[in-house]
């Protein structure tokens, strides 16, 4: 799948050297940037990977202008696993940080995101909306109901973190129906501020873009957030419900399906 820049291309990873490529990306996005960590992590050849990799579905965005012998050539990536898939399994990704009894038994066809990055020089530009698109191609295609998956917020300070924590809690909170809960170990009740004492623009100000972008959809979170020492993170659970974005939204977000 081509996309409207003519040096882009969107493809799901069907070789080797592409997933490698993509693991390339996690690596200098979550380990060398971040500072984040893992059992499977190959610091020597630069890869971030882990036992989940080969059951999953990668979205990549392919510059064709860098070089793929180096590793080089994917600037961005979604990792993804429909329930089909993670029956086949047995589990989510999530289910190392969270409850996902509430989605598991609403009775509707699932999609678990994660592993979402970009390179750092394609940050700002079109590099997310030709992403994002694919995902609604795939979303579309596979006639997914409800997307779900952990994002981060760098760091594991939680009285940094507490002002837009405690503001997705009280203005963003999943329904019951759909909420998701963190579990006991490693987790932070995020109910930090009182509703009433919410700075709303400092708290979106210390949001990472990808969370907002989730949140502009018409996007959720679960109760709790997951304190994630190892990689560095404190991880919010995202959920977007296809049915309940509002009009203007959902357009947007499925116009690259509907083309």
């Amino acid at each position: 799948m081509l996309s409207a820049d003519e040096h882009f291309e969107l493809r799901l990873a069907t070789e080797d050297t592409d997933l490698r490529a993509a693991q390339r990306l996690r690596y200098e996005v979550f380990v060398a940037e971040l500072g984040g960590d893992g059992d499977l992590v190959d610091h020597d050849a630069r890869l971030e990977r882990d036992t989940f990799d080969p059951y999953y579905d990668h979205l990549v965005l392919i510059d064709k202008t860098r070089d793929a012998g180096a590793l080089d050539h994917v600037v961005g990536v979604y990792r993804v696993l429909r329930d089909d898939r993670a029956a086949e399994i047995g589990r989510y990704y999530s289910e190392d940080e969270y409850d996902l009894t509430a989605l598991k038994t609403c009775g509707r066809k699932l999609l678990e995101l994660g592993r979402s990055c970009l390179h750092r020089d394609y940050r700002g530009g079109t590099a997310m909306m030709h992403l994002w698109n694919g995902l609604a191609d795939y979303v579309f295609e596979h006639g997914i109901e409800v997307l779900f998956g952990t994002a981060s917020f760098h760091g594991t300070d939680i009285d940094t973190l507490r002002m837009p924590l405690a503001y997705l809690h009280h203005h963003h909170l999943a329904p019951p129906d759909l909420r998701t809960r963190v579990l006991p170990e490693h987790g932070q009740d995020m109910n930090l501020v009182p509703r009433d004492q919410i700075d709303r623009k400092a708290a979106m100000l210390a949001t990472p873009s990808l969370i907002k972008g989730y949140l502009r959809l018409g996007g959720f979170v679960g109760e709790g957030a997951y304190v994630d020492h190892a990689f560095n993170t404190t991880d919010v659970c995202l959920i977007m419900d296809t049915e309940r974005m509002n009009a203007k939204s959902s357009a947007r977000y499925a116009r690259g399906a509907r083309a």
